[in-house]
């Protein structure tokens, strides 16, 4: 208790005694250590802790202004929250990192040293949960009342390491090796989220009975605003099992038994995305993903019904955001609860979840809409399997009467796939219920009404509309690049923080030689961090001098790392063939996660791997190229990459990149884009100009008419460069202890279509990549360049996206302090 009194009377101090009094008491009291015997983990634990407290009446302010405004509330529902390392994201909202350096170094301790023990929260794995974490931060910054609900995975998706250039899954221990320090446990908040049984009909209502329970455990993270007193919530759910060991089992030895039960339960939040190769490992996703919405949406009624009587006026007081389909369950939902526990008849209750669902979509490839067999839900969810059938027949016969009984359009939009195995279509059920849907990115947005929801946006056209995607510049320029934000505040002041679009008074500095300089020794500080990383981790030394070539994203066929690989193929064999050719040195950068059932994204990082061994290893080559392939890529190690990167590569077939965000982190970190005109890239094309940019390769209209009559083998056979660099992937050049390694790699390019469109986009590529080599030469033009794309990056601001969302779709309003 004297503790807590000797912290509360420092809360609100930032001074350095203050700090270093608060994080001697945590080291004593909470660690039970004493400054000789505590380690860099106690150093860290003791100063989270005393930056967790400054937070605390930030937190308890902003819950009440919630109610005592009576704010409508935004709950954002997402499968993946990659909120990376809390302890300089909190300093930084507190403005006291000056402070906690000093504190510490009084205590005699380096605090990058100590902070560089905290793992990354394993809680997502790529551009979807790095948003929502984006997302967060915004709706703190500027005030918004929100909670964030999601999923507290034990072990997150999995560590990825590298062993003999294959990748291995392996548990994150992220939770088990010192515990998280910046949640707060609420044991009092548990809800039974309910599998299985069977529907009796009683009275004309339908009952949900002979179910089996898990227990739904919430655990809290404060969420801090910047230059703001704002602290919002991110509300993890933990699985538990209903009822604990089977003691007459335990104790007659059947210790297995005893405890099966238990792990069964508590497995729905052991990972992420578990292996969805399997039947076993569907349903586990299935159960995963209705656990955490029910438990969420229980949540909210409990809420509601603390301040509120009646349910009339619940879409004026929530507003619910599914963060793409994984939450979708949520719909069903919060229909059985209305209906089925609080009484409301159904088309009161449908009205009411029309009014408070709105709908991110983030994928225009059709396998990835998320579908369920009929069988398997109707097994573990059969309640909302038939409230989706009920859903689906009002939808369809609504629509009949405003269209005809046309049955072709029926068969398309019904919620139910009939073709083969019947199925729910998720993405339609969240189009349905929704009063808004939105894309991601001004192409990805059209493309979605003409595609994906074509039928739909015929039937809803006020429904549609477009957000892009933005990024925090307190995290991605402010926090990882810190020698960078240093210099812009010395000439423009830090206000760009909250309003990005101050960058724009960066551009005349492009002419000024004293910050081109001090922007170039800049960047090669940041590229000395990033080798030293890679040659202490991957043995590998990379030239400074070199361009940093940079390709960091999830592990997939459609980002085309491939087509990134065939040019690196191709510049090894220019420079094997032409050593004496003044050649602009490269280091290709290389880092991301491939699922852990996806074949063939992992043959492609074994690959990647295979390739770096031969050239890094030609004493032909030299310094010329070198390739690296960062494992176990996350928030953290992306703040260290993005900042030394000079070339960002976005590359991914026209028509199938929704946004992307790492564009925009790299653009305003000073890399100049090379890219398709997909995605996000045509937005940044418009604002930094084409002069700025390197885009190749065919338009998303052209990709269309080139697949009606693509002849991948034609284009192989006609350019001698391409088809050197595949003959050496499929003859085993690059594996020759096992030279048809990489025959699968061969075939999907040249016997099995090309899906993804890289052989007719190669000469473009490769053309455009000696573009990048000839203006690199210019050193003077490509820092102007470079700078000029940071002064117009303004507009992609994760405050200006939650702006747009909080206006034209939630209708929430900020809190007043």
């Amino acid at each position: 208790m004297d503790v807590i009194r000797s912290e509360q009377a420092g809360f609100l101090a930032s001074d350095v005694e203050a700090l270093k009094r608060s994080i001697s008491n945590n080291l004593r009291y909470r660690s039970g250590k004493i400054p000789l015997t505590a380690t860099r983990g106690d150093w860290l634990l003791a100063a989270e802790l005393a930056v967790r407290n400054r937070l605390v009446e930030r937190w308890m302010r902003s819950n009440r202004a919630y109610y005592e405004q009576n704010s409508k509330l935004v709950y954002y529902l997402s499968m993946e929250f990659l909120i990376g390392r809390t302890f300089h994201n909190a300093l930084q909202a507190l403005d006291i990192s000056e402070d906690m350096q000093e504190a510490l170094k009084e205590l005699s301790v380096d605090m990058e040293e100590v902070s560089n023990h905290e793992p990354d929260a394993a809680l997502g794995n790529g551009g979807l949960g790095r948003l929502a974490a984006c997302f967060l931060d915004s709706m703190a910054t500027l005030n918004l009342p929100n909670i964030g609900y999601g999923i507290r995975y034990e072990y997150g998706m999995f560590k990825q390491e590298i062993l003999d250039g294959y990748q291995v899954e392996t548990p994150d221990y992220w939770l088990l090796t010192r515990g998280n320090p910046w949640e707060f446990p609420r044991p009092e908040v548990q809800f039974h989220v309910r599998y299985g049984g069977h529907i009796r009909q009683e009275g004309g209502r339908a009952r949900w009975v002979d179910t089996h329970s898990v227990l739904a455990m919430a655990y809290d993270t404060i969420i801090p605003g910047y230059g703001t007193e704002c602290a919002t919530t991110l509300r993890l759910w933990s699985a538990k099992a209903a009822s604990e060991i089977n003691l007459s089992d335990f104790n007659q030895g059947n210790y297995s038994s005893a405890v099966e039960s238990k792990n069964m339960s508590e497995n729905v939040t052991r990972i992420l995305y578990p292996d969805d190769s399997t039947l076993h490992g569907r349903e586990l996703r299935l159960r995963q993903e209705y656990f955490f919405v029910s438990a969420s949406v229980q949540d909210m009624i409990r809420r509601h019904q603390l301040n509120y009587s009646s349910f009339d006026d619940l879409a004026d007081n929530i507003s619910i955001h599914l963060n793409d389909t994984h939450p979708v369950l949520a719909v069903p939902e919060l229909m059985r609860i209305l209906v089925d526990e609080q009484g409301l008849r159904w088309d009161h209750a449908w009205s009411l979840t029309q009014r408070i669902f709105s709908y991110t979509n983030h994928t225009l490839m059709s396998e990835a809409l998320e579908t369920w067999p009929i069988d398997m839900m109707g097994r573990v969810l059969p309640r909302h399997l038939m409230i989706i059938f009920d859903i689906n027949n009002e939808f369809l016969s609504r629509t009949a009467e405003k269209f005809g009984n046309d049955t072709e359009l029926m068969r398309r939009i019904s919620l139910i796939d009939e073709a083969g195995e019947r199925r729910v279509r998720m993405a339609y059920l969240a189009v349905v219920a929704s009063h808004k849907i939105n894309g991601v990115s001004k192409l990805h947005s059209e493309l979605m009404k003409q595609s994906i929801f074509a039928d739909f946006a015929k039937i809803f056209p006020e429904r549609f509309m477009n957000i892009t995607n933005g990024i925090t510049p307190r995290r991605w320029v402010s926090q990882a690049n810190p020698l960078l934000s240093q210099l812009i505040d010395g000439y423009i002041g830090k206000n760009w923080r909250t309003d990005f679009e101050q960058l724009s008074q960066v551009e005349p500095l492009g002419s000024e030689e004293r910050f081109i300089t001090a922007f170039r020794s800049i960047k090669r500080q940041n590229k000395q961090r990033l080798a030293r990383w890679v040659r202490n981790n991957v043995n590998v030394n990379l030239n400074l001098d070199s361009l940093f070539d940079v390709h960091i994203k999830r592990i997939h066929e459609y980002k085309r790392q491939l087509l990134n690989v065939l040019h690196v193929i191709t510049r090894y064999n220019r420079i094997v063939a032409n050593p004496e050719v003044n050649w602009v040195p490269r280091s290709v950068i290389f880092a991301g996660k491939a699922a852990s059932a996806y074949q063939m994204a992992k043959d492609i990082i074994k690959l990647i791997n295979d390739v770096a061994v031969k050239v890094n290893n030609d004493p032909n080559v030299g310094d010329k190229l070198k390739v690296v392939f960062i494992p176990n890529y996350g928030v953290s190690l992306a703040e260290m990459i993005i900042p030394a990167a000079d070339l960002s590569q976005q590359i991914s077939t026209a028509g199938t990149e929704a946004s992307g965000t790492g564009n925009m982190k790299l653009a305003v970190n000073g890399a100049l884009t090379i890219g398709t005109l997909d995605g996000a890239n045509i937005e940044i094309m418009e604002k930094v100009g084409a002069d700025n940019i390197f885009i190749f390769g065919n338009t998303s209209e052209q990709i269309e008419d080139l697949r009606l009559s693509y002849q991948p083998r034609e284009i192989y056979e006609k350019n001698p460069e391409l088809k050197m660099a595949l003959d050496q992937i499929r003859d085993g050049f690059f594996s020759p202890g096992d030279p048809g390694r990489f025959r699968p790699i061969y075939d999907s390019l040249i016997n099995y279509g090309d899906r993804y469109l890289l052989l007719a986009d190669y000469e473009s590529y490769v053309a455009t990549q000696e573009q990048v080599d000839a203006l690199y030469r210019q050193s003077l033009r490509w820092d102007r360049k470079a700078i000029h794309n940071i002064a117009n990056m303004g507009y992609f601001s994760s405050d200006r996206s939650i702006s747009e969302y909080a206006q034209e779709i939630w209708g929430s309003v900020p809190i007043q302090f």
